[in-house]
């Protein structure tokens, strides 16, 4: 690790030399200078400082051998052996990438009684399925989840290993990389892959002020998450050539401090992840009953009504209807949004939809930068002039 080393017999200005810090980093304790954690190794003090007294030294990087590390693996998040869209989505990615460095692509499947549906995910070209069928994983437990998937990579060596932004994703991957000493990206809106095989992991930062790019040049295996809808599914092959490989684990390995007493199915509800036509209600409605008029066009059109934050933090809706970084994402055929300025958050959200269409009075509101087709305008004549249209086409 990188640190900077202050020579105390060379400062000749005390005073002065606190404010080449602008972060406040620099401070006195005990007649020494120190520095203290607000320093973000900007290196300022090292350039600007009186020669000799700040001397910056970065440790030796030890770096991986990448060829013992091949191949990209998917972990197949299921519930009872139905697996989640998100694994689709994710083998879609990863042949994608795999076609780039002349990779093979894995999906590595744990659980009870799922040797049928590991069957299933050839169709989708992957190269191998890696199996691991037992009694002790019937359940989510993080212990067993956590020894299959170590000894997994141990064995395999994958390079890149892609897991969904789920429940169950979000608890493994951590786990898993502090246990390899790698490096994670959670919800990663774009990957891509370098030649020399290094993950390209792009992900909103700064409350989605900036797009930050990420990769993990000196460890092995390089993690990603990435939440539902983010990606495109995979698509079906005729002419499946992959295998499924089962695989044992001792039972040691299995043995968990977790005991399920009782397993309750959740109620199904239905989610605007899986809508193909979405009302946005932005900042632009002035009251919760103003809702009603959003949910008419919705039905009016077969779809659900979402919202922003701002409307979220209002009581206007429930917070599983909100779209953006810090709500759901989103990929409808259409999707209409009314009275939303569409700030970066939420556009990340639902940026990927086939047509959007946008309804804003602010006519450089930045929603029409993404949007397919824009409306200027006050979306309380809008709308109802759209429900009367709609239900004139029905009659």
């Amino acid at each position: 690790m990188a640190k900077i080393v202050i020579d105390q017999d060379k400062i000749t200005e005390p005073e002065a030399i606190l404010e080449l810090c602008p972060f406040g980093a620099l401070e006195w304790d005990n007649q020494y200078l120190s520095i203290n954690a607000a320093c973000k190794m900007c290196k300022l003090c090292v350039k600007k400082g009186p020669a000799g007294v700040f001397t910056f030294i970065e440790d030796e990087v030890v770096t991986v051998d990448k060829s013992q590390w091949q191949g990209i693996v998917v972990y197949v998040d299921h519930m009872e052996g139905n697996i989640h869209p998100v694994t689709l989505e994710l083998i879609g990615k990863a042949k994608e990438l795999a076609a780039k460095v002349s990779y093979p692509v894995y999906c590595l499947f744990m659980g009870h009684n799922i040797t049928g549906k590991a069957q299933e995910l050839l169709q989708y070209g992957i190269d191998e399925v890696f199996v691991y069928d037992d009694e002790e994983l019937k359940d989510f437990r993080i212990e067993p989840y956590a020894a299959v998937f170590e000894e997994f990579i141990t064995k395999v060596k994958p390079s890149i290993v892609l897991v969904g932004g789920t429940t169950v994703g979000r608890s493994l991957a951590p786990r898993m990389a502090a246990r390899f000493r790698t490096g994670l990206t959670a919800d990663c809106t774009v990957l891509d892959v370098d030649e020399n095989t290094d993950l390209a992991q792009i992900r909103p930062a700064f409350g989605g002020n900036i797009m930050a790019h990420i990769v993990t040049p000196n460890t092995r295996p390089q993690f990603a998450t990435v939440r539902y809808k983010v990606f495109s599914l995979a698509e079906k092959t005729n002419s499946p050539t992959g295998k499924v490989t089962f695989c044992t684990i001792s039972k040691e390995k299995l043995v968990s401090q977790i005991r399920v007493l009782q397993v309750k199915p959740k109620e199904k509800v239905k989610s605007i992840e899986d809508a193909e036509v979405i009302v946005v209600a932005g900042g632009g409605i002035k009251s919760a009953k103003d809702m009603e008029m959003l949910q008419v066009l919705a039905d009016k059109l077969g779809g659900m009504v979402a919202t922003t934050r701002p409307l979220i933090e209002a009581g206007f809706a429930d917070a599983r209807l909100q779209i953006g970084l810090s709500g759901r994402t989103v990929k409808p055929k259409l999707i209409i949004t009314c009275g939303v300025s569409g700030a970066v958050q939420f556009v990340a959200g639902m940026d990927s939809a086939d047509n959007i269409i946008a309804i804003n009075t602010d006519e450089n509101a930045p929603i029409f930068n993404v949007a397919h087709y824009g409306i200027i305008g006050d979306l309380y004549k809008i709308v109802p002039d759209l429900i009367e249209r709609l239900a004139q086409g029905n009659e």
